[in-house]
């Protein structure tokens, strides 16, 4: 079965490019996408016309990134009616021994984008929970929870799990929260493909997700930003113990 990406979330990652390095900063962009799971394997592109309007860059540039990132080996193009670029890249499940190979600069950074983390993340919750959610909001919230418990594989759950806080942030409102929930989700995907899947970890942290999706469809924000936080506290404290 081909997958397909969540719909709301492309609009809400992908986001006009700034400055002078349009090419980098496009492949940046589709190769985060793609890594955290908002394309997952299978999944086909928007058409370059689409995805040029979205970044805000030509169809020139947007080709070379295209390019890019076929030769990095995340896509695949094919031409003529029914073609188009489809995601080739399979999720990561953590190596054997990978953190014993981080470097002690990485491990710092990593380290504060635990702190800003708690902060976005947190602070996504509330918003997502003080606003009036619509159905199709309600909807989005609930598949992006029921595909992170459905998950049997723990690279397909990591994915899930990046596209349920990705989904969060989207609820939120705020184009720069959901950039911020982005660039964290990007280095907590790294982070976590350092360490071993425990199981344990994953069962309290479905338990965590069902109660913020509670608090948030039942308006109650501070319970929602009390329950992220204590979430990316503990993610935070399982981090630091195997990585650090």
């Amino acid at each position: 079965m081909t997958a397909s990406p969540a719909p709301h979330l492309p609009g809400a990652v992908l986001r006009p490019v700034r400055g002078h390095h349009a090419f980098e900063a496009c492949v940046e962009q589709l190769a985060t996408a793609i890594r955290l799971g908002v394309y997952p394997l299978g999944s086909t592109l928007p058409p370059e016309r689409e995805l040029a309007a979205m970044l805000h860059v030509s169809r020139a540039t947007l080709r070379e990134a295209m390019a890019a990132l076929r030769e990095a080996g995340l896509v695949q193009t094919t031409r003529g009616r029914g073609g188009g670029t489809v995601v080739t890249l399979k999720p990561r499940t953590p190596p054997a021994r990978a953190a014993a190979r981080i470097s002690v600069a990485r491990r710092s950074e990593w380290l504060d984008a635990l702190e800003f983390r708690r902060i976005v993340e947190s602070g996504a919750a509330y918003l997502a929970a003080s606003a009036t959610l619509d159905q199709e909001q309600r909807s989005q919230l609930e598949r992006a929870h029921a595909e992170v418990a459905a998950a049997s594989k723990a690279a397909q759950h990591r994915q899930a799990d990046s596209r349920f806080h990705l989904t969060i942030a989207s609820l939120s409102g705020s184009p720069r929260t959901v950039e911020a929930v982005t660039s964290v989700q990007a280095t907590l995907h790294e982070m976590l493909l350092a360490i071993p899947v425990l199981g344990t970890n994953i069962a309290h942290s479905d338990r965590q997700h069902a109660a913020l999706v509670r608090a948030i469809e039942s308006g109650n924000a501070e319970r929602a930003r009390k329950t992220m936080e204590q979430h990316c506290d503990d993610t935070a404290a399982l981090l630091r113990g195997l990585l650090v």
